[in-house]
């Protein structure tokens, strides 16, 4: 897997190659310190994976993320900051990051949110997703835990299952169901949680059962 690690203080690139060059699977081809080195780099070279700071000179990471989705939809983006407040992560989200990590995370959790990322999952810090869905949701957080209370003990099952990650398929095979009726379960707990998607159900999950 090809990574990219994009943040304008060089001891936490340094820090981060170090630490990916115990893994096998995981390779740093290039290193940036502005968005714009960034889009200079992805325009001639493959990328599968960029670990992107959102403050930076030139261009910051919110810009720098919307390019490349623009311009390289394949190429997947994990933001890692300092930040896990209301106006850091909002912005973030909508700029089509599919990981929003803080840089205290353990090296070992951020290898495996890479994988999971590059393989179509979206991996949002656990602090990031409250702030996210207060911003789904609008509405109070009594109101939301009365909707998980809703849910029948196979939908909680299967919340629990989405928020790992898991596909239709695994979940069946987990829960010793079909996929039919797992997504039967998915269609009643978007429903009831009044959420979109399996991510926004996902974050429901996160914030109010606090399993990641």
């Amino acid at each position: 897997m090809k990574l990219m690690v994009a943040d304008d203080h060089k001891v936490v690139r340094k820090g981060l190659l170090f630490f990916f060059q115990t893994q096998q699977d995981l390779e740093v081809v290039a290193e940036a310190e502005s968005g714009q080195d960034v889009l200079n780099y992805v325009k001639e070279n493959p990328v599968d994976v960029i670990l992107l700071d959102i403050q930076m000179p030139e261009m910051d990471g919110v810009e720098t993320a919307e390019r490349i989705r623009e311009q390289f939809p394949e190429i997947k983006i994990i933001m890692l900051t300092s930040f896990s407040d209301y106006d850091t992560v909002i912005p973030a989200v909508r700029s089509g990051a599919n990981g929003y990590q803080l840089k205290d995370i353990d090296p070992e959790r951020l290898a495996t949110v890479i994988r999971r990322v590059h393989q179509g999952e979206t991996m949002i810090d656990t602090k990031a997703a409250a702030q996210l869905m207060t911003h789904v949701t609008g509405s109070n957080g009594e109101e939301e835990k009365k909707r998980l209370q809703e849910l029948t003990q196979r939908e909680m099952d299967v919340l629990k299952q989405i928020m790992q990650g898991k596909s239709n398929k695994e979940i069946a095979q987990l829960l010793v169901i079909t996929e039919k009726t797992v997504k039967t379960h998915i269609s009643h707990i978007f429903s009831k949680l009044e959420v979109q998607d399996r991510t926004q159900a996902a974050l429901f999950g996160v914030k109010y059962m606090k399993v990641e």
